[in-house]
């Protein structure tokens, strides 16, 4: 089942109007090396089996960044939010109730954290975080 999601799921990614140029542009040729990477990912984050041991942040991250350097609408909210709605609909359709909800959650947090870890790295303050408010030492 780990397998068809993530198929099935970056399948739906290649052919978005939003998200498989972006996608596309990063994985270039090696996308049999990134679906095989991304099983691994899924299966620890659903399965807990421990087979993935990258750092996802850190490539979301790079990615940013270049994107920003050649001029390119940086990663955000929108983003993301494509990605759940395509990764909601693929779980829907591959998965039985209860795994398409274990899945979906994982990934809504997964999504929220990358967006998180994105501002941060940028230097933005989250909105809930409010102003800074300290005495001078």
């Amino acid at each position: 089942m780990v397998h068809r999601m993530v198929h099935g799921f970056y399948a739906r990614i290649r052919e978005d109007e939003v998200l498989g140029p972006i996608f596309n542009g990063a994985i270039e040729d090696r996308w049999d090396r990134h679906l095989a990477n991304m099983v691994d990912f899924w299966s620890s984050v659903v399965l807990m089996t421990g087979r993935y041991s990258g750092r996802p942040m850190a490539a979301h991250l790079i990615l940013d960044a270049r994107r920003g350097e050649q001029g390119m609408p940086r990663l955000d909210q929108p983003h993301f939010d494509r990605w759940l709605e395509l990764f909601r609909a693929t779980a829907a359709e591959v998965c039985p109730p209860q795994a398409a909800a274990l899945f979906v959650n994982r990934a809504e947090k997964i999504a929220q954290s990358f967006v998180h870890g994105i501002r941060f790295n940028r230097g933005e303050m989250p909105d809930w975080l409010g102003p800074v408010k300290s005495e001078p030492a």
